[in-house]
């Protein structure tokens, strides 16, 4: 007779769980930004968002929830209901960083999400005012050599993988430059424009529209291959500092109770509009480069990252906030 309970028991977990993945898109589906609206992680959150929406029927809103350099996004997906009707938009500036650079932290970056899969990414590049002196890193190097924290060097945060290239870049180049922390581009722009920072770094695909407009000239990319979206600019690698390769990739996780065929539904619907030609070469024309995979592939590389930068900030002596 016990075994007969547990057997019905089962059977009724299992009914319970196919029963929450048919749910699906019954209701709302929110994706959380964590940044404000315009930059690269609000642009790529509304075409994926806007391609399985598409795709499955489902109704799916985006919702920025910037601030505290993503950790109110992440918390409030982290006490979100576990049913696969929230989402967030995780980063490697948040959800590998952020345990490493925030004393308190409502959330634990591996028990409070569960991995949906992985999204796209895009390496970092270093920009200047289309008239600035420096033509390439190896004047910005030259320069810096001579004139240490002469160079002024904006980023998004304290901490953040902009921060930490620039680390990266000073340790192997053997240069100091001053580093400007900013909310984002948008708050830098205007500091740039006039001449208050001399360089940026950030996302490709954050800093694309601005290249082709010509409101600022790259000087070189974070990657050991060229982009496809700047094929004209030079790497790191290329310049000699073959360290210097760090990317930055997005991935979508929902909350860490959220049932396993729910986040496998959620998969095969990310996975499917990721196989789709047009939208890939429209994340390619936007700066982005498409990371299909399983949940599984997701977690490997959060933990991977966030192991590896983790000593990279210590290295750099970022006290935690």
């Amino acid at each position: 007779m016990k075994r007969i309970k547990t057997l019905i028991g089962a059977a009724l977990l299992g009914a319970c769980a196919a029963a929450s993945a048919a749910d699906l898109g019954k209701s709302p589906i929110t994706i959380i930004s964590p940044f404000p609206p315009g930059g690269g992680t609000d642009t790529l959150t509304r075409m994926i968002g806007s391609a399985i929406a598409e795709e499955t029927g489902w109704n799916i809103v985006v919702e920025n929830k910037p601030g505290a350099g993503g950790n109110l996004a992440l918390d409030a997906t982290a006490r979100a209901q576990p049913d696969g009707h929230t989402l967030v938009m995780a980063q490697t500036d948040n959800i590998v960083l952020n345990p490493w650079l925030y004393n308190k932290l409502s959330y634990d970056t591996f028990k409070d999400f569960k991995p949906v899969g992985p999204v796209a990414s895009s390496p970092s590049v270093f920009v200047v005012l289309p008239e600035s002196p420096y033509q390439s890193i190896a004047d910005v190097v030259k320069t810096a050599k001579a004139k240490p924290n002469f160079i002024s060097l904006g980023m998004p945060g304290v901490g953040g993988t902009g921060d930490l290239t620039g680390y990266l870049w000073r340790q192997a180049a053997g240069i100091e430059l001053m580093h400007v922390p900013y909310r984002g581009w948008t708050q830098a722009y205007p500091d740039l424009a006039s001449n208050r920072i001399d360089m940026y770094v950030g996302s490709v695909a954050t800093l694309l529209s601005q290249i082709r407009g010509g409101k600022v000239r790259a000087l070189g990319v974070v990657a050991t291959d060229r982009s496809p979206a700047l094929p004209d600019v030079p790497t790191f690698v290329d310049s000699g500092y073959p360290t210097i390769n760090q990317f930055i990739w997005w991935g979508l996780m929902a909350p860490g109770k959220t049932p396993d065929d729910v986040v496998a539904t959620l998969n095969q619907a990310l996975r499917k509009v990721q196989a789709k030609p047009e939208l890939v070469k429209k994340l390619e024309d936007a700066g982005y480069t498409v990371m299909s995979g399983t949940p599984a592939d997701l977690a490997q590389r959060h933990r991977a990252d966030h192991d590896v930068f983790g000593k990279v900030v210590r290295d750099a002596g970022i006290p935690k906030q």
